[in-house]
């Protein structure tokens, strides 16, 4: 393990900053990417075919179905095309995608800068990396990191084995991540501990659109800390079986139409998210500063008490008359002594001889008349010192 690595962080912005993680086949895509040329090109006419081979091998060998998935696509392609990333990265320049995909990612990210708040998007996808990278809007820098499956290849970038494998419950490793800025996969700061108000993307500021089964840890984890889980289907089809079921089982709080277009369902409420969490983060940073304040008052009061506390022992043990002056100069500058702490200074001054020969000093009586000041009941010691410092007893 190399520990002097550097990995890519990032750290709490001046401005609030809204995370929107994106499923990508059936959430930005009305398809999976692979049924969409690829599988087609290694021999299956049927679509589900691929799959039903895929997931059988899953069965059998007790296998993630997401390795297999990749195995599949590997084995299937021999003989058949050049398993490359250039390849990959050919098959994922024709995916489609919904609506207004297009120009969704830039508006909502200049939305977002209007009001007030940096809007940073990403993909959370079992699917491939590389084809995902060969879309059109991931090509236009659309999203700040692509979580998602992909391949290791050789010198010739031919690939040879599985790299990441990102199924739906490894998913939620990337929304800590997000949260803590600590993007890069292998960076093991994930697990540490940060401060609530040092957090860059808190849960509540996340938003998480998907559409099936496969997204519900991660809806599950946003909601559950106060953030946004959106439920997408199919406008064409409009088929809201899965929305419906989700909604019901308490996964998502809302489901829209996957059609990113201006002015549309999808649009308007992910901007409302946006004008919510700019106005939650102005009371938000408003608490952490009544918080700071409040915890900069205790520290104080409680390094007041430690010094009282030390002045008190001081006194006790104070074996001079020089170093009981010093003290009482000290304690001078308090304020304020709670009824328990006049009544031990009353029994030091009567039971430690370098204070109680000099109670009659400018000083020292000063302070105990100050102390015992006021009408209030007195205890006996109290009593006793009153009355020496009134008689100006030294001795």
């Amino acid at each position: 393990m190399v520990l002097d690595q550097k990995y890519e962080r990032r750290y709490k912005e001046n401005q609030p900053v809204v995370a929107i993680c994106y499923d990508f086949d059936k959430t930005l895509s009305p398809d999976d990417m692979q049924a969409q040329g690829f599988i087609q090109s290694v021999g299956y006419e049927h679509v589900p075919d691929f799959w039903k081979k895929s997931n059988a091998l899953a069965d059998e060998n007790e296998m993630d179905q997401n390795l297999a998935y990749m195995f599949t696509m590997k084995q299937e392609a021999e003989g058949s095309l050049l398993f490359t990333k250039t390849t990959l990265i050919e098959y994922g320049e024709k995916v489609q995608l919904f609506p207004g995909v297009e120009e969704w990612f830039e508006r909502i990210r200049q939305y977002g800068k209007e009001q007030g708040v940096i809007v940073e998007h990403y993909i959370i996808s079992s699917g491939l990396k590389e084809m995902i990278e060969g879309t059109s809007v991931a090509k236009a820098g659309a999203f700040e990191k692509i979580y998602a499956s992909s391949f290791l290849y050789n010198e010739k970038g031919v690939a040879i084995w599985p790299a990441q494998v990102v199924n739906y419950t490894s998913k939620t490793q990337f929304l800590f991540r997000i949260e803590k800025g600590v993007l890069d996969i292998n960076d093991a700061a994930v697990n540490d501990y940060f401060p609530p108000e040092m957090l860059r993307v808190p849960f509540r500021n996340m938003i998480y659109i998907g559409d099936s089964d496969t997204d519900i840890p991660c809806m599950k984890l946003v909601n559950s800390y106060g953030g946004h889980s959106i439920g997408v289907y199919n406008a064409e089809t409009r088929d809201k079986s899965k929305v419906y079921k989700m909604m019901r089982d308490n996964r998502i709080r809302y489901f829209a139409p996957a059609d990113y277009s201006e002015g549309t369902e999808l649009d308007t409420l992910v901007k409302a998210i946006i004008d919510r969490t700019a106005a939650n983060e102005i009371l938000e940073s408003r608490h952490l500063a009544a918080k700071e304040e409040r915890q900069q008052a205790d520290k104080q009061r409680d390094e007041k008490e430690i010094e009282k506390t030390n002045l008190l022992i001081a006194l006790e043990n104070s074996d001079n008359f020089a170093n009981t002056h010093t003290i009482i100069r000290k304690m001078r500058k308090i304020r304020e002594w709670t009824s328990e702490e006049k009544e031990d200074l009353c029994k030091i001054a009567l039971a430690n001889s370098q204070v109680l020969y000099i109670l009659g000093d400018v000083d020292v009586s000063a302070f105990y008349r100050k102390l015992l000041a006021g009408e209030r009941k007195l205890t006996q010691a109290e009593k006793e010192v009153r009355e020496k410092v009134r008689e100006g007893i030294s001795s």
